[in-house]
């Protein structure tokens, strides 16, 4: 029976995670499996991952193949490294307590460079938040200091308005030109009609030489 290292998934909807299992290869890829050796979390930063190094290299030992990924995830934790330090000691080229030193001397490397990643990611997160407040900060002060000028403007409306009633005989003598005004305007068709009466002299000058007539008559005579 041909055995695979692979993983299986778990999670949700855009937020999986996986087991880490060996199973037949034969199986599917969500189904039965013969053990359980491990987790891997891509939604972590960095990936979260949690496997039996131990178990992993006795299967690795006994002839199980891992698939494309998980061959990575076991290259980062370790595992092949280790499994590599096994064969070295089992073809007597070192002893089983210097593969073990070996391995511990890697794993504190490994394990002070993912800590120094972390720190790296995380003083990144925090300088983008701070970046966020500050914007957010400018904003909110911008939005403040609008609304102290609006509000101001409307305090010196409400000061102008107070001060209006004592202009007010300014605009009684205004009533009083614009009444002077209408007035006016009321007595001018009584020069209009006036007017109207001079045709009345015109057509009595017209009717005039008809009593010239009986003049014009005399030499016949």
């Amino acid at each position: 029976m041909a055995v695979r290292i692979r993983l299986k998934r778990q999670g949700r909807k855009q937020r999986p995670y996986y087991h880490i299992v060996v199973a037949d290869a034969r199986s599917p890829r969500d189904g039965r499996f013969i053990e359980r050796i491990g987790n891997y979390d891509p939604n972590t930063q960095p990936a979260t991952i949690e496997i039996n190094v131990d178990k992993a290299v006795n299967w690795l030992q006994n002839g199980a193949e891992a698939s494309d990924t998980v061959r990575a995830i076991l290259s980062y934790k370790g595992v092949l490294y280790k499994n590599h330090l096994l064969n070295g000691v089992r073809k007597g080229a070192l002893t089983e307590e210097q593969a073990n030193a070996k391995f511990e001397v890697w794993m504190k490397e490994k394990e002070d460079k993912i800590a120094g990643h972390a720190k790296s990611i995380g003083d990144s997160k925090a300088s983008d938040k701070a970046a966020r407040l500050a914007a957010e900060r400018k904003v909110n002060e911008a939005r403040e200091a609008a609304l102290a000028d609006a509000e101001a403007a409307a305090q010196a409306t409400e000061a102008l308005a107070e001060e209006m009633p004592e202009d007010a005989p300014q605009a009684e003598m205004a009533t009083e030109d614009v009444a002077n005004t209408e007035s006016a305007v009321e007595e001018a068709p009584v020069a209009e009609v006036a007017a109207e009466e001079a045709p009345v002299a015109e057509v009595a000058a017209e009717e005039a030489p008809a009593a010239e007539a009986p003049a014009e008559e005399a030499p016949e005579a």
